[in-house]
């Protein structure tokens, strides 16, 4: 008990700044507009303070006159003080500052030591959790991440921008893009028909593949995140929660060294099947991909995964999940379209944090299957949550008539559509794709209809 009274004595404060802040508030009361957005009463350390705060920023809000006079007619409303004990202390805090000039450097002070105060209580209970030994260490250790991570998430504080100046930043990318047609494109999948659909995947988008199983959305994903790997130079992160790291490679090298997949599973293998495979593991070798294959991921599991990869400083280019369905909440509960939905909530900003495009497949619903009229897939087939589609900046859907019609499933080349039903920046519509599924691999083909439609070089 006395160690623990000791370490609250020294908790990090400033009563000082504290109140030269209220100081600067009384002598201007339009500093307050400067730091509402920046410290809230939870950040002072002594109660006193969070309540003259409170009753300045209530002022404040109802506009009306924030003075010695009406703070302490507000905090004796309140019941916090006494009337002969607030005006003393108020007229006090007026004294303490001859102006406000220093209001922003007085508000980090007091936000810094509340986060550190916040640092200090969340690790005490990371460590009470750790000794209770109560949960799975996974859990202990997800917990503690995403904790830390909503402490670091109260540094952010972004105000208004003129429009004037965000107007500037408009022109230089403009004249950027006058100069080099590709300075501001979004990340390509390689598909060119898709590209000139999408536009590019852009920095900090949501990307999701929807299909039923064995549509080929995990080699679609795979697909163009080789193809983005190796056109850009950037590494690639794979989560892969379905399959293992030998699977996934070994799927990327059947695609890339068009090698039947059966036959790398078995090993009957040619002399030009190794060579081939010689030349792909070469090529896919030299790109930069890292691939987890962790079956209990958490969004915050990944973000930190991430965070370690930049602090490599590596550049990522993209990142690919398979698929959001196997992923996990930060909190267990027992529902799973509120948990879905706070997982694709967290992807999103995700991608916006670390302001790279998330390609993430998504599992559909059985309700294609049973529909009059046709198989094809739309939103409402995206299963768990209906909040996938409000937070996914594109959707994509894979259809193959083959999967359906035995008639066609013996052709030598599949078609397989992918349709974009969402697209915050881009276009509407469907580009057909040639699918070779003893590769899994898609490829582009010439559509006839549109001339302007070329294969990949």
């Amino acid at each position: 008990m006395a160690i623990q009274e000791e370490l609250a004595r020294k908790l990090p404060s400033s009563v000082i700044a504290e109140q030269s802040l209220l100081g600067c508030i009384l002598v201007d009361p339009q500093s307050l507009s400067e730091i509402a957005g920046v410290v809230n009463e939870d950040d002072f350390y002594l109660t006193d303070h969070a309540q003259i705060y409170a009753a300045m920023k209530r002022l404040f809000n109802e506009n009306h006159e924030i003075d010695p006079v009406t703070l302490t007619d507000a905090l004796v409303r309140d019941g916090v003080y006494d009337k002969q004990r607030s005006q003393d202390y108020i007229f006090t805090l007026s004294e303490i500052v001859p102006n406000a000039m220093n209001v922003n450097d007085y508000a980090r002070i007091i936000k810094e030591k509340s986060l550190l105060r916040q640092l200090i209580e969340v690790t005490g209970q990371i460590t009470e959790d750790a000794y209770s030994e109560h949960d799975p260490v996974n859990d202990i250790l997800d917990s503690a991440q995403s904790r830390i991570y909503q402490i670091a998430q109260g540094r952010d504080v972004r105000g208004f921008r003129h429009i004037k100046d965000v107007m500037h930043n408009v022109f230089d990318n403009l004249s950027a893009l006058v100069r080099d047609r590709n300075a501001f494109r979004g990340v390509m999948t390689g598909y060119s028909a898709l590209d000139g659909m999408l536009a590019g995947m852009g920095k900090s988008e949501l990307i999701l593949i929807g299909a039923r199983p064995g549509m080929g959305k995990t080699s679609f994903a795979l697909n163009i995140a080789a193809n983005v790997a190796s056109n850009t130079g950037k590494e690639v992160c794979i989560f892969s929660l379905e399959m293992s790291d030998e699977e996934l490679v070994s799927r990327m090298l059947s695609t890339e060294a068009m090698v039947d997949s059966y036959r790398l599973r078995t090993g009957e293998l040619s002399k030009d099947d190794w060579k081939k495979i010689g030349v792909a593991s070469s090529k896919l070798v030299g790109c930069d991909i890292v691939i987890d294959s962790s079956s209990e991921a958490t969004v915050t599991s990944m973000r930190a995964k991430l965070r370690r990869e930049q602090n490599k400083k590596k550049e990522i280019g993209l990142v690919v999940i398979d698929y959001l369905q196997l992923m996990r909440g930060e909190k267990n509960t027992d529902n799973r379209v509120q948990e879905v939905g706070e997982i694709s909530r967290n992807l999103k900003l995700l991608a916006k944090d670390f302001g790279v495009p998330i390609l993430c497949c998504a599992q559909l619903s059985r309700k294609p299957e049973g529909r009059q009229g046709g198989q094809k897939p739309m939103l409402s087939d995206l299963r768990d949550s209906g909040s996938i589609e409000q937070d996914a900046d594109m959707v994509m859907f894979l259809y193959r008539e083959d999967y359906y019609n035995e008639e066609l499933q013996n052709s030598d080349t599949k078609i397989c559509e992918v349709s974009v039903a969402k697209n915050r920046h881009g276009s509407l519509g469907t580009v057909k794709l040639g699918w070779l599924p003893q590769y899994t691999k898609f490829r582009t083909i010439v559509d006839d209809n549109d001339p302007n439609r070329s294969p990949m070089p």
